[in-house]
């Protein structure tokens, strides 16, 4: 019997040089991506101190709560890892507990990102408020926007993976989405370095 034509075709699926098409495809996308996270970056590092009216970041960001949220979003990514670990094993309970561990503390990082925007809008800063506020919400709320999308496909496996639908023969699904939760993790640590860090 041919294994690769009994696998189902997310698996088999390659080009002429052995890449699989749907890993290679996903590749690309995320390379669109970085570019245009890399645009909102490089936006807010030219507008950087270019504010005359307060409040200016020195004032406002909160170095310990990001380093905490920054840990949290980290450690989501250790889980997902271990997600995979456990689909590629067959281990449906270390599927189930790692995926679902990993949205958790990605909705964790968000609960952060919300309290943040909400203690910045009372103290004055909005998206209105001067350039800093402007090129601020736009790249860290496009940031969140890309985790919320990915809690919403961490859930989606997780309840595939309790009905028996996630055995290790689609272990590449769960690669494809650890691969854009590892990218969204590396694009946080760009942003805390260079507006906290850095600041």
């Amino acid at each position: 019997m041919n294994h690769a034509a009994a696998l189902p075709a997310e698996e088999h699926f390659e080009t002429s040089t052995g890449l699989n098409t749907f890993k290679l495809g996903f590749w690309v996308f995320l390379g669109s991506e970085t570019l245009f996270f890399g645009s909102l970056i490089a936006t807010y590092m030219v507008y950087k101190g270019a504010s005359v009216t307060p409040p200016y970041p020195s004032q406002i960001l909160n170095i310990p709560l990001t380093s905490i949220s920054t840990f949290v979003l980290l450690m989501s990514s250790l889980a997902m890892v271990l997600a995979l670990a456990g689909v590629q094993r067959g281990n449906r309970a270390q599927t189930l507990t790692w995926l679902l561990a990993t949205a958790a503390l990605g909705s964790l990082f968000l609960g952060f990102q919300a309290f943040e925007f909400t203690e910045f809008y009372h103290k004055g800063l909005t998206l209105q408020t001067n350039l800093f506020g402007s090129t601020f919400f736009i790249l860290t709320g496009f940031h969140g926007a890309h985790v919320t999308v990915g809690v919403i496909w961490l859930l989606m496996l997780w309840v595939q993976a309790l009905r028996g639908r996630l055995g290790a023969e689609r272990a590449l699904t769960v690669e494809i989405a650890g691969l854009y939760w590892h990218f969204v993790d590396i694009v946080w640590i760009a942003i805390f370095t260079l507006i906290y860090l850095l600041e």
